[in-house]
């Protein structure tokens, strides 16, 4: 099994994001689980990865050549797939994972959770959506995205679809435990 992280670059201000980061990437490892992420050496990235590797943890890492520089690229990595393009890393990051956790990130961690879950949304996968809500980062968001489906622009059980964790004990089980809802091809407007 091989879950996708995605986050940061950056470490952000509070220590608690890279103490996670690195605790997320040594409890992957320990549990036997691969991971799959952004491919650079810095920032939450760097500190998932590192803390996997140490851990003696399968990490593979996908990075496109326009980012190998500015992100950093991880030379330490066993499996470092550099892609010509963002579209390129996404794809191939979501066919090599069986679920997706986002950690504290900026907006490519916004639109990289975004966009998996809404091909889950569609029926496109049945892979586990996940946030790892470290010390409230994700509290104003996931607020917004109840008021989302509470104005009928949201399925409630798309709404439910996406795992909210304040813990990595608390996010490993349930995306262990997390049974796909039957999703159609199609999906009909919100009714309201």
């Amino acid at each position: 099994m091989r879950l996708c992280v995605f986050c940061g670059s950056n470490a952000g201000r509070q220590p608690a994001y890279v103490e996670t980061a690195s605790a997320l990437g040594q409890a992957l490892a320990q549990a036997h689980i691969g991971v799959v992420y952004g491919g650079a050496s810095v920032g939450l990235m760097g500190a998932v990865a590192n803390a996997a590797l140490a851990a003696d943890g399968e990490v593979i890492g996908v990075i496109p050549h326009a980012l190998w520089e500015k992100e950093v690229g991880h030379k330490g990595l066993k499996d470092l797939r550099v892609v010509d393009s963002m579209h390129q890393r996404k794809a191939l990051m979501a066919e090599l994972a069986d679920g997706f956790i986002a950690m504290p990130g900026g907006a490519g961690t916004l639109e990289e959770l975004f966009e998996v879950w809404t091909w889950a949304q569609l029926g496109h996968h049945q892979k586990p959506c996940a946030l790892l809500n470290i010390n409230g980062y994700y509290d104003h968001l996931i607020e917004f995205l109840d008021h989302v489906a509470g104005e009928a622009f949201m399925q409630p059980q798309h709404r439910d679809m996406l795992i909210v964790a304040d813990t990595i004990d608390d996010l490993l089980a349930a995306i262990a435990n997390y049974q796909a809802p039957q999703v159609s091809k199609w999906i009909a407007p919100v009714k309201g």
